[in-house]
């Protein structure tokens, strides 16, 4: 791969009419060389993943793995700390069970979703109710059945991004749906076959929900789906949940920083969430892409290059329960949000990354344009203005600061997103090296760029580009848009 890459990267710097100067060809050929040679990459990812494992925030595991961010950016020469924020509270999962009373009993399996509330020790004893897709048809139909009723609601298997998107956005009202309709509980039909577990969230505040909820194996599922359609007589259950539920507690983002040489007043950040969900181990979603953003400091650093402006590689913890890392960071922060010339974030496994969302940033796309020429041997210069509530970019984006978030190719990320088979031997270091160095240089770039590539936007700005991008009305489903209608999120005024 690195004869490959690097060769082609050279016809690229000798044919692109677009760069500025010879320095800025060898600096990005430098950083590129660093990173597609990097033998820690996969060490640094056994490590956090066979060895921390899943690591949810708020546990010993999170703090394990901010142990290994510290550890693994000293090991790359570059300076770190932690800085802390309040989680509202913490979570566990306990021993979830769901036991079909009666005749025709079978072993059921699920798991509970993140955030969910607990039931009562003794459980919850009602009758499982089929509900469909659980749109407002089918709670129509079902009228007075749901009071009191164990809900069960259909999901298609994921298969896209779209299918994703979808999963999420329609949880938050079919959720209100069953709180309005008297229900005592959730159960969702698993969007992946072959009995796969997952963990999601339905929280976008760390908050509990209002229900107990979990995933439910697919077969398991539709299983109980016909026969509460088919027979006569109620399926009858007992479904316990014991999570353990915590007050609020302190929790750390990590932080890396390489000081520009310039300007160090202005600050590019380079993202990833360390946080993962615990069935698996958390390689894909999002372990590989902290460990790009640690490899993404050590190329730098190995190059011996100083940029003009501050680079900052913040390893986000909160991520899997409402974005709490970095909104916290950004309330820490936002005094020298004005100096920030970009925010960019790596979420999405390891899939080839084609280029980045902005957002709706019209205004920077010719300057991205011009840092993305030398890199076109990566294919990565794809520049959408489509915008994304999906990861840690969003508090930034709200607070009018330029984001990037990487487009990535789906991969194995479908499958294996947040479920148990999210881990280490799904990881493709040929492609995990190659977004490293496309990163890596992009991000240099706009380090080291002599103005930055767009300013902060107003408030009144930003509100234009949610409603140009379809974001507000996402915001509105997602239920962020409260926060930011009331100038309790966002910058303001």
């Amino acid at each position: 791969m690195r004869s490959t890459l690097l060769l082609s990267f050279a016809f690229t710097l000798c044919s692109a009419p677009a760069l500025a100067d010879k320095a800025t060809e060898a600096d990005a050929a430098a950083i590129i060389g660093h990173s597609v040679t990097d033998a820690s990459l996969s060490a640094d990812l056994q490590r956090l993943t066979d060895g921390v494992g899943g690591r949810v925030s708020g546990t010993p595991a999170m703090a394990h793995a901010i142990d290994w961010a510290m550890n693994a950016f000293r090991a790359a020469g570059v300076t770190a700390h932690t800085e802390s924020y309040m989680m509202p509270r913490t979570w566990a999962e306990g021993a979830t069970r769901l036991e079909i009373l009666g005749g025709g009993a079978f072993p059921v399996s699920l798991v509970s979703e993140g955030w969910s509330a607990a039931t009562p020790a003794s459980g919850i004893e009602a009758d499982i109710v089929h509900v469909g897709d659980g749109t407002p048809a089918d709670f129509e139909r079902l009228g007075s059945r749901a009071r009191g009723a164990i809900l069960l609601v259909d999901s298609k298997i994921i298969e896209s991004w779209e299918d994703l998107d979808n999963e999420y956005d329609r949880a938050m009202p079919i959720k209100q749906r069953a709180v309005d309709a008297g229900a005592r509980a959730v159960l969702w039909t698993s969007a992946r076959d072959h009995r796969l577990l997952y963990r999601h969230t339905d929280t976008v505040d760390g908050e509990l929900s209002p229900l107990p909820m979990a995933t439910v194996a697919r077969e398991d599922a539709m299983r109980l789906a016909r026969l509460s359609d088919s027979s006569a007589t109620p399926i009858r259950v007992r479904l316990t949940m014991p999570n353990v539920i915590g007050g609020p507690a302190e929790e750390r983002n990590v932080v890396g920083e390489i000081r520009g040489r310039e300007r160090p007043e202005q600050v590019v950040v380079l993202g990833a969430h360390l946080d993962s969900w615990d069935l698996g181990t958390g390689a894909l979603d999002n372990g590989c892409n902290a460990a790009l953003v640690i490899a993404a400091a050590r190329a730098m650093q190995a190059s011996g290059l100083h940029p003009r402006s501050t680079i900052r590689f913040v390893l986000f913890s909160g991520e899997e329960v409402g974005f709490l890392g970095s909104r916290g960071y950004v309330v820490q922060h936002r005094a020298e949000l004005d100096n920030m010339r970009a925010m960019v974030v790596v979420d999405s496994g390891i899939g080839r990354i084609k280029g980045f969302t902005l957002s709706g940033r019209n205004d920077i796309v010719t300057p991205l344009a011009d840092l993305l020429q030398p890199l076109k041997a990566f294919d990565g210069g794809e520049l959408s203005l489509s915008g994304s509530l999906g990861t840690d970019n969003v508090d930034f984006m709200l607070e009018g600061v330029p984001t990037l978030s990487a487009d990535q190719e789906p991969a194995n990320y479908m499958l294996n997103y947040h479920a148990a088979s999210d881990t280490f031997d799904k990881v493709d270091f040929r492609l995990l090296a190659q977004n490293t160095a496309f990163i890596a240089a992009t991000v240099y770039a706009i380090a080291d760029r002599a103005e930055p590539i767009g300013k902060r936007i107003s408030r009144a700005e930003i509100g234009k580009l949610l409603e140009s991008t379809g974001l507000d009305k996402s915001m509105q489903v997602g239920g962020l848009w409260d926060e930011w209608a009331a100038g309790k999120r966002g910058r303001y005024p």
